[in-house]
């Protein structure tokens, strides 16, 4: 297949540039390193010649990450699943999901696909601002990842934005692959899930016809993530502590770093992703005439309505909301145990924060209205 060159800073590595990048990997100090950490009894060249047996980006991802991920899940997890009934797997579709995880939503999602017996996995949208490091970058092009380049001029940001739409036109319709990219930039804080119209935008920027069309063309479906308990929750409320404390406050490379370590790592419990239908039918009913501004609107809306009916609710989210309103609504869905183990792991969590004037009670309400609001956004779009 011809790629066009316009898309060679941006797209996954293809299959004939793999035996360069393992070579640039296995060289890297800090990925040698990262691999004895994950694989302390195997022997380096072991790993590297299995690498290099690996002639496709999906022979990589089912050699290596489908095995870490499944070992992961052993761990720091209750079990993963996923209900894709509402879609067949013998298409491609474009996943648009809540974002609770900046590495695992989509790997954990790659995963879910080959288990659900999807020919391939999906490529992943990445924000350049999480592969500072070239190593890293290598690593996520490796696995399928294309890249959104946030790091450029207002002026710049037109032709980056039609270029990633026009990739992802080209990777649905000329590759035959899946995609994931988040709803929104960044992750939800207060995982009250919202999907930018920008994003919607973005991708009516490519392909042909009208904006109906060319949403269309992606095959567009809204995916619900849901975390028992995520492990980041408690820097997440820090991270609104700071802001609100600290003019002008951004997250630095490591606090990403942090983050990510922290994600990957921690105890996440039950998971559960769920496919909706896929929005073609829906959006081939819209009115042909209607204005661009309502026509974004009313698409983010049906998604963000589709992503929240399909939550599943823990007792924590039930539990959540009652503390947060002070009341006792919902005490049919969690029994007296369950209260007071989530509590128990709140203050676990609030223990881990250190911040020199730690305001406790914003913190225990931030960290509430995280577990609350996927509760709150299901019962309204019930």
């Amino acid at each position: 297949m011809i790629i066009p060159k316009e898309f060679d800073t941006i797209r996954p590595f293809e299959p004939e540039e793999l035996p360069e990048v393992y070579d640039r990997l296995l060289a890297d100090q800090q990925f040698q390193t990262v691999l004895s950490y994950l694989y302390p009894q195997v022997p380096f060249e072991m790993i590297a010649a299995k690498m290099r047996q690996c002639e496709t980006n999906l022979d990589f991802q089912k050699a290596f990450c489908y095995t870490f991920l499944k070992q992961l899940l052993a761990k720091a997890s209750t079990g993963c699943d996923m209900d894709s009934s509402a879609i067949d797997n013998t298409r491609r579709y474009t996943f648009v999901s809540n974002h609770r995880d900046i590495v695992l939503d989509s790997a954990f999602l790659d995963m879910l696909l080959i288990d659900n017996g999807f020919m391939t996995t999906c490529e992943i949208a990445i924000g350049d601002n999480l592969l500072s490091l070239p190593w890293v970058k290598d690593l996520a092009r490796l696995n399928k990842a294309f890249i959104v380049e946030r790091s450029v001029s207002m002026r710049q940001m037109l032709i980056v934005s039609k270029r990633l739409s026009d990739y992802m036109h080209f990777a649905i319709r000329e590759k035959n692959e899946n995609i994931w990219i988040a709803q929104r930039e960044g992750r939800a804080k207060d995982s009250d899930d919202r999907t930018q119209e920008s994003i919607l935008k973005m991708m009516a920027m490519g392909g042909e016809g009208s904006i109906i069309d060319r949403l269309c063309q992606l095959h567009i479906v809204p995916l619900a993530i849901s975390y028992e308990f995520d492990p980041c929750d408690f820097l997440k409320a820090q991270e609104f502590q700071l802001k609100r404390d600290v003019s002008g406050w951004k997250k630095s490379a490591n606090d990403d770093v942090v983050s990510m370590q922290t994600g990957i790592m921690g105890y996440k419990g039950r998971i559960h992703y769920h496919c909706a239908p896929c929005i073609d039918d829906y959006l081939k009913h819209l009115p042909a005439d209607m204005p661009k501004t309502e026509l974004f609107a009313q698409v983010a809306a049906h998604i963000d309505n589709e992503i929240h009916k399909n939550y599943r609710l823990y007792p924590n989210n039930y539990i959540a909301m009652d503390l947060l309103k002070g009341t006792a609504d919902h005490s049919d869905c969690y029994g007296v145990e369950e209260k007071v183990r989530f509590e128990q792991y709140l203050a676990g969590q609030m223990a881990k924060i250190q911040l020199d004037n730690k305001d406790d009670d914003f913190l225990y309400e931030r960290m509430l209205t995280m577990y609350a609001n996927p509760a709150i956004n299901l019962l309204k779009a019930k």
